[in-house]
C-alpha cells in the first residue's frame, strides 16, 4: 500500500481502448501509471468502432468529444447491395439507434487520441506480463523482458485472448463462446466506386463482404463467413488461400479485396469468441474490457463498453483514498456488470440472419433486413444507454477525486 503522501501506484496490461480509459483517469486522480503493451509500437488501423450511450458521457468528462468527431471515418450510412452494386436495402442511419452512429471512428484513431491525452503516463511497448505473484499489500509483476514491478493493483486489458487473465483466474470461472464465424480484416486501397456508405453483401454459403470508408484516403474490407474455421496461428499465405478458395465464386468485390489483401500491411483474421467471466477480480488482479465481457462485432458496443469500464473502475478507485483497492474492485464490478450483462450474448439466431446459408435463406434475409436489423439495433442502444423505468438505472458514478 502506498505511504501517506505517496503516489499510488497501478499497471495496466495492454494498450486497448479499455486499457488507455483506464489509464487516463487513474492518472487524472493522481496515480501513477505504468502501461505494459505486447506490441512494439502503438497499434494504429483497425475497423470502424462507434460511441454510443452512456459512452460518449464518458468522452465529454474526458473532454476528447471534439476531438473524436472530429476524427470521424465519414461514414455517413448502410447499404445492402446486390451482386452488381445496386442498392437492395438501406438500414436505419438516423439518430442515435442508426447502423452508422454519430461517433464513428477507427479503433486506431479512437486509441491514439486518448494516449495523447496522457503523455505523462508511463508506457512500455514490447513487453507484456510473464508471471504475477500477489502479497497481502501489492501485486509484484514481473515482465517478460525482465522487468520487475510492484504496484497496487493489476489492470488486464489485453483482450479477449489475454494470457494474463487465464494465468491469473481459474479455468472454470472463464466461459468462452464461439459463435463460428471466421473473420479476415483489411484495409485496401480506395477506388473511384467506394462512396461514404458502409455497403454489405451477403452471398449464400454464409459468406459476407464489407466495405467501409475511413477518413484517411482508404477503405475497410471484412470478409466474415459462418460456419468458420479458425486461422488464428495459421501461416498468413496458408489462411489467405484458404479464405480464397471459400470466396471463389461469391462474385461482387471479393476478388478485388482478396487481390488487395495479398499486400495489406494490417490485415488479421479472427474467430468471434464471446467471453464472460463470473468474477472480474481476484485479489489485486482485475479485469477490464473484452478481457472480461468480449461481446464481438456480433454483440456490438464493444468500444464503448470499454471506455465506460475504464471510467468505472478508476472511479470505484477514487471513491475513498484511503479504502482498500481490493474492495474498491469488487465495488467496480458490482457497478459495471448490468451493463455488460445488458449487451449479452449473441442470438444463434442473429448469427443464422447475418450469415444465411442457403439461397431461400438470403431471400427471406433480403426481406427481414429493415426491419429485424432495426429492431436488432434499438436493442443494443437501449442496453448502451441509462436503464429504463423498469430496470436498475445504469448511469455513471462520480469521481471523487478528480478537479
Amino acid at each position: 500500500m502506498a505511504q501517506p503522501g505517496e503516489q499510488r501506484r497501478a499497471i495496466v496490461s495492454g494498450a486497448s481502448i479499455a486499457g488507455l480509459s483506464t489509464a487516463f483517469w487513474l492518472h487524472r486522480a493522481g496515480w501513477h501509471v505504468t502501461v505494459l503493451e505486447r506490441a512494439p509500437q502503438f497499434r494504429d488501423g483497425g475497423q470502424n468502432v462507434d460511441v454510443r450511450g452512456l459512452a460518449r458521457e464518458v468522452l465529454q468528462r474526458m473532454g476528447l468529444l471534439d476531438a473524436v468527431r472530429a476524427a470521424n471515418t465519414t461514414e455517413t450510412g448502410t447499404v445492402v447491395v446486390n451482386t452488381d452494386g445496386t442498392v437492395r436495402a438501406t438500414l436505419p442511419s438516423d439518430g442515435p439507434e442508426g447502423a452508422t452512429a454519430e461517433l464513428e471512428v477507427l479503433r486506431g484513431d479512437l486509441a491514439k487520441i486518448i494516449l495523447d491525452a496522457v503523455p505523462e503516463v508511463e508506457l512500455v511497448y514490447g513487453d507484456t506480463v510473464a508471471e504475477v505473484r500477489q502479497h497481502d499489500d501489492r501485486v509484484e509483476v514481473v515482465t517478460t523482458a525482465g522487468r520487475r514491478l510492484d504496484a497496487e493493483f493489476l489492470v488486464v486489458a489485453e483482450g479477449a485472448r489475454s494470457r494474463t487473465r487465464d494465468r491469473v483466474f481459474p479455468a472454470a470461472t472463464i466461459h468462452r463462446r464461439d459463435l463460428d464465424i471466421t473473420m479476415a480484416v483489411g484495409t485496401i486501397p480506395r477506388i473511384d466506386t467506394d462512396d461514404q456508405t458502409w455497403r454489405w453483401y451477403n452471398a449464400v454459403g454464409g459468406r459476407s463482404v464489407h466495405l467501409r470508408p475511413d477518413n484517411h484516403g482508404t477503405t475497410r474490407a471484412i470478409l466474415a463467413y459462418a460456419p468458420g474455421e479458425d486461422l488464428l496461428g495459421v501461416d498468413r499465405r496458408e489462411a489467405l488461400a484458404r479464405v480464397r478458395t471459400r470466396y471463389a465464386d461469391v462474385g461482387w468485390q471479393a476478388l478485388r479485396v482478396l487481390d488487395a489483401f495479398e499486400h495489406a500491411d494490417d490485415l488479421y483474421f479472427d474467430q468471434l469468441t464471446q467471453i464472460r467471466v463470473d468474477q472480474w477480480h481476484r485479489g489485486r488482479v482485475v479485469l477490464v474490457g473484452d478481457a472480461a465481457w468480449c461481446v464481438t462485432l456480433m454483440g456490438g458496443g464493444g468500444a464503448s463498453l470499454a471506455l465506460i469500464g475504464g471510467y468505472t473502475l478508476a472511479a470505484a478507485l477514487t471513491d475513498d483514498v484511503n479504502a482498500d483497492p481490493v474492495s474498491a474492485l469488487a465495488t467496480y464490478e458490482r457497478r459495471m456488470r448490468p451493463m455488460a450483462d445488458r449487451v449479452g450474448r449473441t442470438p444463434k439466431a442473429l448469427v443464422r440472419f447475418a450469415y444465411p446459408r442457403t439461397r431461400a435463406g438470403l431471400v427471406a434475409r433480403g426481406i427481414a433486413d429493415r426491419l429485424v436489423t432495426g429492431t436488432i439495433l434499438r436493442t443494443l442502444v437501449q442496453r448502451l444507454h441509462a436503464g429504463k423505468e423498469d430496470d436498475d438505472a445504469v448511469t455513471l458514478p462520480t469521481m471523487r477525486s478528480c478537479p
